[in-house]
C-alpha cells in the first residue's frame, strides 16, 4: 500500500493503492512504517511523500465509512499526520490530482507542500454531513485567513493550485514531473529545521475583527444551509482554533462536534446520498435481464440535436464541451440562430467567469454545427430531440430521423413525461428508441433520467448510460410510463399544494414551509421559474383543460382538479418569462418574487365562489400534504418496476428537484420518518380527501409496513 524509495539522500514515500490512493487502514500503517524507515536510516536527509497513479492520496477510504472500527484502527489519521509532523527530517507532500478531506490533511501534516498546476485541494466533507476531523479544521486556519477557511470547510469546495498558492496552503506550485518537483525541492529543504514548519505549533492568525467575521460568517451559513446542521458545525469547529488556548483542546473539540454529526441522522442522510450516487450507476433491468456489467456501450463520435429552444441549446452546449461535433437542427433560419446566440452566449458567460480559455471557446464553436437540412444527420451516432411536448410532433421527427440517419444511430427523446415506445413504434428500429430527459439548464444540471421502453436493446441504454457519465452528469435508468419517475412523483406534489391553495393557504406560505424543510426554492416559485406554459401544454395534452369554470371544473375523470394554475396561465401570467406568475417579479426576467395581490384576491374569490371554507393550515399539514402522496408515489413506482430501487429515487429527486441532501431523498426520508408514521398519515388523508385516489398507500409500501411491524 505504500512503497520506500532512495533517490540520492532523499526518501520517496509513496502511497500505491489504486485508483485514488485513498487512506485506508492498510495505507495509514504503510506510510507509518516506510516513514519509520526513513527515519532511522542516516543517508536520508528528507522525505518527499506522494501518490503513485492519477493521484495524491484523494481522501478517506469510502468503504470505512460505515464502519467506525475501521477507521479509528491504528494508525488513525490522526496519528499518522501527527508521526508526519514529529519528523525530524523534513517531509515534503508533493501533491497531483486530487488532495481532498484526508488527503489534504495528510498534506497540512507535512513541513512542506508543492502542487502540480492542474492539482487540487480542499475539504468536501460538509457535504457528507460531517466536518474535517483529522485536525482539518484546527490546521487550516492556521496556514490561511479565516475568511478562506471558513468558506472552504462550510462549503466544501475545493481550490485550485494557484489558489491554494495564494491563500498559503501549499508552498509552491510546478509544472511537469510532481515526483521529480518534489525530491528537487526536499533537497533544497534538507537541512532547514523542521520546528518552525509543524503546523500545530503555529498560531492562529486572528485579526481583530474576527468575532464579527464568525457572527457575519454564522448568520450566511444558518440562511443558506437550509436546516442542514453540517455547514454550522463546521463553522464551530474552526471557531475552535481561534478560542482554544491549544491546538490539543481544539482537536478535542473538533473531535466531540464530529461525533455530534456523525450520530446525527443527517450525516446518515448525506451518506447515503453519496453512495446512492454510485449505486445508479451499477444500473441493471432484471425483467431483460441486462445490466452494467453485461451491456456494452458504442462510441458516441458525433450527435445532432432537434430543437434549438432552452433545452436543444443546453444539450448541445454539454456535448460539444466533452468535444463532441454536434448538429443543431430547426425548422427556420430564425429559430436556428437564436439558439445559436444562446449557445455563444453559454461559451462567452464561461470565458468570462474563467472556466474556459479563449483557445478553448475558438473551439466549442467549430464543434457546433447549425442546420436546416436533416440529410446532414446521416453519419452522426446519436440524435437527441428536445422540441416541446406534443407527441404528435415528436413522431413526426421520428419517422424523418428514422428515414435519414444510418442504421445503428440511437434516438433519444428529451421528454419529460411522453410515451418512448409510441416514438419508436414509428420507426423500423424500436431497439434504438430511448428516452434522455435532460434537466433545465441542460449544461448545468447534473441529472438524465434514462427511460427505456419495451423494446430498447441492452446496447442503447448502456450507450446513453456512458454518455451521461462522459457529459459529467448522473444518469439514471427508469421504466417507461407517464411522467417517468421525477415528473410522475412531481404531478402528486404540485396537485395537493394546489388543492392547499383553495383550502385556505397562500402561494407564499407553502414555499415557505418548503424552503425551511429544505428546498432551494417552494413549488410555486419552481413552476415560476420553469414556466407556467409548460405545466398548461402538458395538461392540454392530456385533455384536462376546456371544461369551463364551473364546479364541475374542480373534477376531471372523476378525480379531484384545481383549475387555478390554468385561468392564470390564460391571463398571460407565464412566471419569470413575462413578469408575472403566482408571483410578480416586476418585468419580464425579473428574478425576485414578490407577493401579488392580484392572484391572491383570485385564489381567495376561488375559494368563496365554489363554497370552500378557508381555514388556517400550518406548516407541518403542508409539508405531510405535498411530500407523502411524492413519496406514496414512489412506492408505486418501486411495485411496478418502473424504478429498480429505492436509490434510483432519491438520486432522481436530489439532483434533478432540488430535494434537500441532508434528508437523503424522499425514500430516504420515508424510512427516517417510520414507514408506519407514513403509511398511517395516507389512511388518514385518504379518509379525509376520499375523492383523490392517489392517497391510498402503494400495495409495497403496506408490504414493508407490515414487515417492519412484525419484526417488533
Amino acid at each position: 500500500m505504500a512503497e520506500l524509495t532512495l533517490v540520492d539522500d532523499v526518501a520517496v514515500l509513496k502511497v500505491k493503492y489504486p485508483p485514488v490512493n485513498a487512506l485506508g487502514s492498510a495505507v495509514r500503517s504503510g506510510i507509518v512504517e516506510c516513514l519509520q524507515k526513513a527515519s532511522v536510516n542516516p543517508t536520508v536527509k528528507s522525505v518527499v511523500l506522494c501518490g503513485d497513479g492519477r493521484t495524491f492520496p484523494a481522501g478517506a477510504d469510502i468503504s470505512e465509512f460505515n464502519s467506525p472500527a475501521k477507521a479509528n484502527k491504528s494508525p488513525n489519521i490522526i496519528e499518522v499526520i501527527h508521526a508526519i509532523e514529529a519528523s525530524e527530517k523534513p517531509v515534503v507532500a508533493a501533491i497531483h490530482g486530487t488532495a481532498l478531506g484526508g488527503g489534504l490533511e495528510l498534506a497540512l501534516g507535512c513541513h512542506y507542500r508543492i502542487i502540480r498546476k492542474d492539482g487540487m485541494v480542499g475539504f468536501p466533507e460538509v457535504s457528507l454531513g460531517i466536518l474535517p476531523g483529522g485536525s482539518g479544521t484546527q490546521r487550516l486556519p492556521r496556514v490561511t485567513e479565516v475568511t478562506d477557511a471558513l468558506t472552504m470547510i462550510t462549503s466544501g469546495r475545493p481550490v485550485s493550485a494557484k489558489q491554494a498558492l495564494s491563500k498559503g496552503i501549499v508552498d509552491k506550485v510546478v509544472d511537469g514531473d510532481i515526483v521529480k518537483h518534489g525530491i528537487s525541492f526536499a533537497k533544497s529543504v534538507a537541512n532547514q529545521p523542521v520546528g518552525p514548519r509543524r503546523i500545530s505549533d503555529w498560531k492562529v492568525n486572528a485579526p481583530q475583527d474576527v468575532h464579527k467575521i464568525f457572527d457575519e460568517m454564522r448568520r450566511s451559513v444558518i440562511r443558506t444551509s437550509r436546516g442542514a446542521i453540517a455547514p454550522l458545525v463546521c463553522l464551530q469547529s474552526v471557531e475552535a482554533a481561534f478560542i482554544c488556548p491549544t491546538y490539543q483542546e481544539g482537536l478535542q473539540r473538533e473531535a466531540e462536534l464530529m461525533m455530534t454529526l456523525m450520530t446525527s441522522g443527517q450525516a446518515r442522510a448525506q451518506q447515503h446520498a453519496f453512495f446512492a450516487e454510485r449505486s445508479v450507476a451499477k444500473w441493471e433491468v432484471p425483467s431483460k435481464g441486462v445490466g452494467y456489467k453485461t451491456a456494452k456501450p458504442v462510441p458516441i463520435r458525433s450527435a445532432a440535436v432537434i430543437g434549438a429552444g432552452t433545452m436543444g441549446a443546453g444539450i448541445t452546449m454539454a456535448l460539444i464541451s466533452i468535444g463532441i461535433p454536434t448538429y443543431l437542427v430547426e425548422q427556420n433560419e430564425k429559430f436556428l440562430m437564436r439558439g445559436v446566440e444562446t449557445i455563444k452566449g453559454y461559451v462567452g458567460y464561461n470565458v468570462q467567469k474563467g472556466r474556459t480559455t479563449a483557445s478553448q471557446a475558438q473551439r466549442l464553436q467549430t464543434l457546433l454545427k447549425p442546420t436546416l437540412d436533416y440529410e446532414d444527420l446521416r453519419g452522426v451516432d446519436i440524435v437527441i430531440e428536445a422540441v416541446f411536448e406534443n407527441m404528435k410532433v415528436k413522431k413526426e421527427i421520428f419517422a424523418r430521423l428514422d428515414s435519414v440517419c444510418k442504421p445503428d444511430a440511437i434516438l433519444a427523446s428529451n421528454t419529460s413525461g411522453l410515451n418512448i415506445d409510441e416514438m419508436a413504434a414509428v420507426t423500423k428500429r424500436p431497439e434504438s428508441v430511448i428516452g434522455m430527459h435532460f434537466f433545465a439548464p441542460a449544461h448545468v444540471m447534473k441529472l438524465v433520467e434514462n427511460i427505456y421502453g419495451e423494446k430498447t436493446s441492452a446496447v442503447a441504454m448502456a450507450t446513453v448510460m456512458d454518455l451521461s457519465k462522459k457529459l459529467k452528469k448522473i444518469g439514471v435508468l427508469v421504466g417507461n410510463c407517464h411522467g417517468f419517475v421525477g415528473n410522475r412523483m412531481m404531478a402528486r406534489y404540485v396537485t395537493e399544494a394546489l388543492f392547499l391553495l383553495e383550502e385556505g393557504c397562500l402561494p407564499h406560505e407553502i414555499d415557505q414551509a418548503l424552503r425551511d424543510f429544505g428546498f432551494p426554492m417552494g413549488i410555486f416559485q419552481a413552476t415560476d421559474l420553469s414556466g407556467l406554459d409548460i405545466g398548461y401544454k402538458g395538461r392540454q395534452e392530456q385533455g384536462l383543460i376546456g371544461t369551463g369554470n364551473t364546479a364541475s371544473a374542480r373534477y376531471r375523470n372523476g378525480q379531484r382538479y384545481c383549475p387555478l394554475p390554468d385561468t392564470i396561465a390564460e391571463m398571460g401570467r407565464l412566471g419569470q418569462k413575462s413578469g408575472k406568475g403566482w408571483y410578480n417579479y416586476g418585468k419580464p426576467g425579473g428574478r425576485i418574487p414578490e407577493r401579488d395581490p392580484e392572484v391572491e384576491q383570485l385564489i381567495v374569490d376561488f375559494s368563496n365562489k365554489h363554497g370552500i371554507k378557508r381555514r388556517k393550515i400550518y406548516p407541518d399539514e403542508i409539508i405531510e400534504r405535498c411530500l407523502y402522496p411524492l413519496i406514496n408515489e414512489g412506492f408505486k413506482i418501486l411495485q411496478e418496476g418502473i424504478a429498480n430501487k429505492m436509490e434510483d429515487i432519491d438520486i432522481v429527486w436530489l439532483c434533478g428537484y432540488g430535494w434537500p441532501r441532508h434528508t437523503g431523498g424522499p425514500m430516504f426520508y420515508a424510512k427516517q420518518v417510520g414507514l408506519q408514521r407514513i403509511y398511517e398519515r395516507l389512511l388518514h388523508y385518504q379518509k379525509t380527501f376520499h375523492q383523490s385516489s392517489y392517497w391510498q398507500p402503494a400495495g409495497f409500501l403496506k408490504k414493508m409496513t407490515l414487515q417492519l411491524a412484525n419484526k417488533l
